[in-house]
């Protein structure tokens, strides 16, 4: 089962050599496991207590517990709508996707606008925060200038690197400060409990209605939910991740876990050891920009707490520059999916001519969330995002209660438990628990909060208004989804095919990998030099039988005709010359990658695998959830080629069989 498996060829069909699984790159299909889903959910998750329990502190006081874990029991349901919507339609988007399913593509605009100006909040927030906890080791870092200094380059190396695109140990090591970072929680509020401990020092503090007020304890469980972007880039990853039920389900679970003993254990010792006095904390004053480290502050002895001080600084500094990389890469791929929906203009969409991801928004949302930064003030950034983010959640669990009556046949990867069965749908109990709450909260920042409520409005009145311009100009609806042609949004290219190799196995697909082949080796040709096609038959031999075999005769004769017709398919192409040749393999896949090595060609013409009508073959046309996306032989090719890889792949039987050539991958990272 492929719990966030893709449709389609990422959305667009396009592999390369620097794109999908070549050169490990993170592009649809490239089967991540759950830990990728892991890594990025917790990544947010785990270093938002950095930078959003001093706001909430600051407001609870010391019913910081209870709304860490209020808001952790909200993040699990959020997290379980998310899993449903995104395993039941493969693509990109997050709630953005979910309203355009569920409703249309002017709902589907309102929730993506609103989680872009998220993303540039928690990057704002995450990035300022960076140089308040490197003070650990040089206490000028948190000093008005320097402070926006190393914000401004933070957000740099974020973008370089997101131009650059997300690869498999730049993810792996992100794991690796995710787990660093659990283990030093842990560390953290273990110590912190056995050295400060005093359950009375927080409930003491405790006036109801006065320390907290109502509506301050209101605002601080929806500032809580900070790390909830970490969901909507989680569900970017959606066509990329190859999870099993099982798997969700495990996820679901240990990120759940995760969420409930960060949240609880350091609210917790945060308390005991900077306690509310006077109906006021010092993790909502001193220490609002670096909460954690005024928690070690109170350690004793003198040894310990400045070995936690450093550890943290260090740590913290590590997490949130990661935590600006995952809000990053969640938003450039909602932008690519809103560009490709023709949602906002398709030229802020477009893709790097090398490394095919979406640069222009990379580096607008770098420029816009320093400039969000530099208003120094963490609290007002707070409550803006309080404003896009219960719209957003809201949006999301309401998409959901609607697809479980509009596609009420569709199994999902996930599904939402609790479910009351209603006509010819069901209401599943948590997610209508969610959108109540969700709403509730966007109310209470409405009401409560004036400067989120004029920010936030004239956030999404002025993207309703882009959105309107932009669909009107194009003589488009505003309710009805138009895409954007991928090529449309790939950035020019040097791509030379003046020599391609082409593996035929003398099946039916012969004949379209070989014309794909022979239309781009002519574009070739039209340059002025002639152009040559590799047609290699390979001929795989047992296990049981020596490489130099004989071969029976008429699978000689098979393959000759096979690559006789290859032959005169490809020269039927002006300016194009094919060679042939019978190569024996023990395993195809190897065999391909070695001679496109041996012979230096400049691209790999590959038939795919059949779609699966049931099965993962959903990622090239098939239907159900088990199955393979890709067969060994092809994932081999794609990884491992020294050179551009395309996939001609059959379509499904219900359509008109047709070549899908794959040139690159465009989804963003």
């Amino acid at each position: 089962m492929s719990g966030f498996g893709g449709r389609g060829l990422g959305g667009a069909g396009a592999f390369g050599r620097r794109g999908l699984l070549s050169g490990r790159r993170f592009f649809a299909g490239t089967g991540l496991s759950g830990r990728a889903l892991f890594a990025v959910s917790v990544t947010a998750l785990g270093s938002s207590i950095y930078y959003s329990l001093g706001v909430v502190a600051g407001e609870a006081l010391g019913l910081t517990p209870l709304v860490f874990l209020v808001a952790g029991a909200f993040f699990v349901v959020t997290l379980m709508t998310y899993l449903e919507v995104s395993s039941l339609h493969v693509e990109r988007g997050g709630a953005s996707m979910f309203a355009r399913y569920a409703f249309n593509e002017l709902w589907s605009f309102v929730a993506g606008w609103a989680i872009v100006l998220d993303y540039l909040i928690v990057m704002a927030i995450a990035a300022f925060s960076v140089s308040h906890y490197l003070a650990a080791f040089w206490s000028g870092a948190g000093r008005p200038g320097f402070e926006l200094a190393i914000t401004a380059a933070v957000l740099a190396w974020v973008a370089f690197t997101n131009v650059r695109g997300l690869t498999a140990d730049r993810l792996a090591s992100a794991l690796r400060i995710v787990l660093l970072n659990l283990a030093l929680g842990a560390a953290g509020t273990a110590v912190g409990l056995y050295l400060l401990f005093d359950p009375a020092l927080i409930i003491d503090s405790i006036e109801l209605g006065v320390a907290p007020r109502l509506r301050d304890l209101i605002f601080a469980v929806v500032i809580a939910s900070l790390a909830f972007t970490g969901i909507e880039a989680t569900s970017g990853l959606a066509g990329e991740v190859r999870v099993n039920r099982r798997g969700l389900r495990r996820f679901l679970v240990a990120t759940g876990i995760v969420s409930m003993l960060v949240f609880l254990g350091i609210s917790v010792v945060a308390l005991v050891a900077v306690p509310v006095r006077a109906g006021a904390t010092e993790l909502g004053g001193r220490y609002l920009e670096a909460p954690v480290l005024g928690i070690v502050s109170a350690y004793q002895p003198e040894w310990l707490r400045e070995g936690f001080r450093y550890a943290v600084g260090g740590i913290a500094a590590l997490a949130l520059v990661q935590a600006v990389n995952v809000n990053m890469l969640g938003l450039s791929r909602l932008a690519y999916s809103l560009a490709v929906n023709r949602q906002i203009p398709f030229t802020l969409g477009r893709l790097h001519a090398r490394h095919s991801t979406p640069w222009i928004v990379v580096v607008l949302g770098a420029l816009l969330a320093f400039a969000l930064a530099a208003t120094s003030s963490i609290r007002f950034l707070a409550g803006i995002f309080a404003f896009g983010a219960m719209l957003t959640f809201t949006i999301a669990h309401v998409s959901l209660l609607v697809l479980r009556f509009r596609e009420p046949g569709r199994r999902p990867g996930y599904r939402v438990p609790l479910s009351i069965p209603v006509g010819r749908g069901s209401i599943p109990i948590p997610a209508a628990i969610g959108a109540l709450a969700s709403f509730a909260a966007w109310v209470s920042v409405v009401v409560l909060h004036t400067g989120a409520l004029v920010v936030g409005g004239v956030w999404i009145l002025g993207g309703l208004l882009l959105y309107v311009l932009y669909r009107r100009s194009q003589d488009e609806s505003l309710t009805e989804r138009y895409t954007v042609p991928a090529q449309a949004l790939q950035g020019e290219r040097d791509v030379e095919y003046g020599s391609i190799l082409v593996p035929i196995f003398g099946g039916p697909l012969d004949d379209d990998i070989v014309g794909t082949a022979g239309r781009l080796a002519a574009e070739e040709g039209e340059e002025g030099e002639g152009a040559t096609i590799d047609a290699i038959y390979v001929m795989e031999m047992p296990m049981s039988l020596p490489l130099d075999a004989r071969v029976p005769d008429e699978r000689v004769a098979g393959a000759r005709r096979a690559l006789a017709r290859a032959k005169e398919v490809g020269e039927e192409y002006d300016g194009v010359e094919v060679f042939t040749a019978m190569v024996r393999s023990r395993s195809p896949g190897a065999t391909i990658v070695d001679e496109a090595r041996r012979r230096g060609v400049e691209a790999i013409v590959l038939a795919a695998d059949e779609p699966a009508q049931r099965g993962g073959g959903g990622l090239l046309g098939g239907r159900g959830a088990r199955g393979r996306a890709f067969g060994e032989m092809t994932k081999h090719v794609v990884e491992k080629a020294p050179c551009r890889v395309i996939l001609t792949a059959p379509a499904p039987e219900d359509a008109p069989r047709a070549a899908r050539p794959a040139s690159r991958a465009p989804p963003a990272q």
